[in-house]
């Protein structure tokens, strides 16, 4: 694998449910680099803001303990503070407030700022909802993961790391609460979830994931 091909951006977005943790841990494993879910970064400030008492509409201290937590991320494990939550930011609670807090301006300039940081020396795949529109509108490639409702619906409710979702009353509850993330990202003043004009869009509605993983590598230039 060359120098370059190490130090590549590559920008993963798209709603929840569609593939995009599963198959952005696939490429950067394949490839040698970082992955960042920035998703997780959102959730695990919102479950310190809730931990410690923080209103979720205080923009002014959530945006402080976003510029000042200590966040792990490597080995598919989110930690805030020291705090491994990896399990713990996916319930349907911490669901609503990280699409709660994604909305606060000074909270995502915070993070924003960070995750560029984690990836201005490139070899990282970075997955999110705003990666290659605001984060790295300049990624050396931009995925963007979609999928019928339906579809995101059955594979959240089925995925074991959304075992509280599954427990919450099933697909149709999960179909609803999807539905009401997506018009929460699709909509915020800032930021919002958008396809970047030079993504590259991949329907995975039907696919395996390793049929995902085939297409997603199949737009990474090799050098």
């Amino acid at each position: 694998m060359t120098s370059a091909t190490r130090k590549l951006i590559i920008a993963i977005d798209g709603p929840s449910g569609a593939g995009k943790g599963t198959v952005a841990r696939a490429l950067a494993a394949a490839l040698a680099l970082r992955h960042i879910d920035t998703g997780g970064m959102y959730r695990a400030v919102a479950w310190k803001a809730l931990r410690d008492g923080v209103a979720l509409a205080d923009e002014a201290a959530i945006a402080a303990l976003a510029r000042t937590a200590v966040f792990g991320l490597s080995d598919g494990r989110i930690a805030i503070d020291g705090h491994d939550v990896t399990a713990e930011i996916r319930t349907p609670e911490i669901d609503a407030a990280a699409a709660s807090v994604a909305r606060l301006p000074d909270v995502r300039a915070a993070l924003v700022a960070r995750q560029r940081a984690y990836g201005e020396a490139g070899g990282i795949v970075m997955e999110g909802r705003d990666i290659g529109t605001v984060v790295f509108p300049r990624a050396d490639v931009k995925l963007y993961l979609d999928a019928s409702a339906d579809e995101r619906a059955r594979r959240r409710a089925q995925d074991a790391a959304h075992a509280a979702s599954r427990d919450n009353g099933g697909v149709a509850n999960v179909a609803q609460a999807l539905a009401a993330r997506d018009q929460s990202d699709r909509t915020r003043t800032v930021s919002p979830l958008t396809l970047a004009e030079d993504a590259v869009y991949l329907d995975t509605t039907g696919l395996s994931i390793d049929e995902v993983v085939a297409l997603a590598l199949a737009a990474i230039p090799r050098t």
